[in-house]
């Protein structure tokens, strides 16, 4: 298989916090580091609805989110946390939970 087809295979299983502004962002990270849970940051912070399931948005491949959000969750590895990634919907903290 190509290096093309196999990235077409590929799919990831993130969770990610979403907030207006890169402080926010930021600070949840600080929070994450000094070991609070990301599924309940993500519940009492999140402004996506997502964060009342913890974040989780389960498994997805390409083309199904959008740019920036998607190629930050494909370089990332299983348990990293990525981010502060802006999009058109604000700031991400993202979880990577598995790739496959």
């Amino acid at each position: 298989m190509t290096e093309y087809n196999l990235s077409m295979t590929m799919q990831v299983n993130a969770s990610h916090i979403l907030v207006k502004t890169e402080d926010e962002a930021k600070a949840i990270i600080a929070d994450i580091k000094a070991g609070k849970r990301f599924e309940d940051l993500a519940r009492g912070k999140s402004v996506c609805p997502s964060g009342r399931n913890g974040g989780n948005l389960g498994w997805f491949g390409r083309g199904m989110m959008v740019p920036e959000f998607e190629e930050a969750c494909f370089k990332g590895k299983k348990g990293q946390i990525v981010g502060p990634v802006k999009t058109q919907f604000g700031y991400h903290v993202i979880k990577i939970n598995e790739v496959r």
